[in-house]
């Protein structure tokens, strides 16, 4: 075994590997950008190592100062984690020519797996069922048309490098295929620096089933399958082990699909093959294909750990280290039932846009699995991905372990950034799924219903406005009564993106009379605990910059009006940028004409691209950015008039 490694990455991962790398007895080095100076990966490993600048191409993506980290610090391996370098064939070459051990696959099986064209034709080869669609060289954009007019619609368009949905469209029709082209080769060279693409026949019903591999060069195991059928923008949203639905012969099917394609490039270290499935009609042995390799560790892959009882980064580190397979196929069991939860910095009623800001609050349940990198009053910038946390839980059963994850999502506290909290919630709640009826376009399906956010009761409302009112804490309350008679307070607030109103009557050291409308309610604070209307509630009351969170079953979120934030966008027809980033398109031209939706600018932030759209019909006044302009949060970038021609 190892008695020192360097792992190359940062947030939840680094943290995951560190928490290993302690039982073990290993020692950790981490690596951190000027960003992630106080990060909680930093903290936690033995060793730090600074990289340079925020920016991932000046710091996580620099394999050669990560090698000279670790070459400084003495280092035996580097474990790359996930994205970034994981899956970086250079990288992979660079750090053995240093004579330090790659955490993870050989660099040729990368490769081999790396393009997705080349990886299908490899697969077909080894006998591994793949989706029919067109995978050639030939990338000019009439030749591409003329594949996908005899694959016929709706068809996938697929950047050849990268996974994450990234370089990935839909496309409905014949008149949409140029455009669709056009913006998944840009987002692929943005993301991969290779814009060539696949097509793929789109599956009408797809599921997302995908298996674990493991190998050690020689020999390979499955430790069977995962459901990643929800999704949004083709990210994975819930996760879950085994998959609802799955018979004997086709887990079977699955699993030895698998073992053929990590065989057949000599695959060690850990690794997931990934199917989509035709799920119209069940699960069956012969509609299933094989879509790509990541030749990684996986995001979700606790779900996995849970229901086999496998320490998937011990097994990482082991083989690595020259160890065999720890365990045969036969000796590896299935027990119960598991999901995972990726929590997000996001605003699903806006597309799911990332959010940055600081989690003044943070709090999560002790009775399920948190995957971490960050702690309350840490940042969410603009330069990583603004994942928070995973939330693992297992039961016997699917539906326990369901119920599991819905107690664990309620239990589940964060303010003051937008998150997609509220949405996991309906989605674990969500009686098809619940009943285990799931595919992949079951989110765009439920989209309103389920990125709707929630609405606060008057109780929680009373709550709110004595934190607004600055009367939540425990203590005499003295601004909040007269030696005559009781004091009146009106507190106007925002909530959801409307405004209200309370009066909040002090009857004495924490005890009030709050009227909502026609509701008036009577609120105590006891110790650390609320009597409302003389009921004890578990109620938590978060006060920060941006207003009020009360955590009550759902999060619900208040600010005061001049808090609030005008909503330029619709208000006054300026579209602005919502986070940092790299203008990639102008659709938008001064005088012209547009409609409601119309797409005016393309933004690349957080490793996605936004399309920014006109908010309503009008005519073109301004525009301030051009193709490859940076720019910050808040940069007003094109700008409406109202369209005065006469009909």
């Amino acid at each position: 075994m190892f008695r020192r490694i360097l792992i190359a990455n940062r947030g939840e991962i680094a943290c995951r590997v560190v928490d290993t790398c302690r039982k073990l007895g290993v020692g950790t080095i981490a690596v951190y950008s000027d960003a992630d100076a106080t990060a909680r990966h930093v903290e936690m490993a033995d060793t730090a190592v600074r990289l340079g600048p925020a920016p991932v191409g000046e710091s996580y993506l620099r394999g050669d100062l990560i090698v000279a980290a670790a070459l400084e610090t003495g280092a035996e391996a580097i474990h790359p984690g996930y994205g970034f370098l994981s899956e970086t064939p250079d990288f992979v070459d660079m750090v053995e020519a240093a004579g330090l051990t790659f955490i993870g696959p050989s660099s040729d099986a990368i490769r081999a797996m790396g393009l997705k064209d080349a990886a299908k034709a490899l697969m077909a080869k080894a006998g591994v069922p793949i989706v029919p669609g067109y995978h050639g060289e030939d990338q000019a954009p009439e030749h591409l048309a003329r594949e996908a007019d005899a694959i016929g619609y709706p068809l996938l368009i697929k950047a050849v490098s990268g996974g994450g949905g990234k370089g990935m469209r839909l496309v409905e029709e014949t008149s949409e295929f140029q455009s669709q082209l056009a913006r998944a080769r840009s987002e692929a060279l943005g993301a991969f620096g290779n814009g060539d693409v696949l097509l793929e026949r789109f599956v009408t019903h797809p599921r997302h089933i995908e298996v674990q591999v493991f190998g050690d060069g020689t020999r390979a195991v499955h430790l069977f399958e995962r459901d990643c059928s929800l999704q949004r923008r083709h990210q994975k949203v819930i996760e879950e082990a085994p998959a609802p639905g799955m018979t004997a012969k086709m887990r079977a099917a699955m699993g030895a699909a698998a073992v053929r394609a990590a065989k057949a490039i000599g695959y060690a270290g850990a690794g997931t093959v990934e199917f989509i499935v035709d799920g119209s009609d069940g699960l069956h042995p012969d509609r299933f294909w094989f879509m790509e390799m990541n030749t990684r560790l996986q995001v979700e892959h606790p779900v996995t750990e849970a229901v086999t009882g496998i320490d998937l980064v011990e097994w990482q580190l082991r083989v690595a280290a020259g160890e065999p397979l720890p365990l045969t196929q036969n000796d590896i069991t299935l027990s119960g039932h598991a999901f995972e939860a990726r929590l997000y910095a996001e605003d699903p009623a806006s597309g799911f846009l990332p959010a940055t800001g600081q989690l003044t609050h943070l709090a999560f349940p002790r009775d399920a699995r948190v995957e971490t990198g960050v702690r309350a009053r840490d940042e969410i910038t603009p330069f990583y991905d603004p994942m928070i946390a995973k939330i693992v839980v297992h039961g016997p059963t699917r539906a326990l372990a369901l119920s599991q994850l819905q107690s664990a999502l309620a239990g589940t506290e964060v303010a003051a950034t937008v998150t997609n909290l509220a949405f996991l919630r309906k989605l674990a709640m969500d009686p098809g799924f619940a009943a285990g009826e799931v595919d992949t376009g079951l989110i765009a399906r439920r989209g309103d219903e389920l990125t709707a956010m929630p609405i606060a009761c008057t109780r929680s409302r009373a709550l709110a406005c004595l934190g607004l009112a600055g009367l939540t804490q425990d203590g005499p309350a003295q601004r909040g009564f007269t030696l005559w008679q009781p004091l009146t307070w009106h507190v106007p607030f925002l909530h959801a993106g409307e405004a209200g109103g309370a009066a909040i009557t002090v009857l004495g050291p924490n005890r009030f009379d709050v009227r909502i409308g026609e509701a008036v309610h009577r609120v105590e604070r006891i110790r650390r605990r609320w009597s409302i209307d003389g009921v004890m509630v578990a109620a938590e009351v978060v006060c920060h910059a941006a207003g009020v969170s009360v955590f009550w079953g759902n999060g619900y979120h208040f600010s005061t009006p001049e808090r609030a934030v005008e909503d330029g966008q619709t208000r006054s027809g300026t579209i602005l940028a919502p986070m940092p980033g790299q203008i990639i398109s102008v659709d938008a031209a001064s005088g012209h004409a547009v409609k409601e939706g119309d797409t005016l600018v393309v933004l690349e932030a957080m490793k996605m691209e936004h399309v920014l759209r006109a908010p309503r019909d009008g005519v073109v006044a301004d525009v301030g950015i051009s193709p490859g302009d940076q720019v910050r949060g808040g940069d007003a970038l094109v700008s409406l008039i109202e369209d005065g021609t006469d009909d």
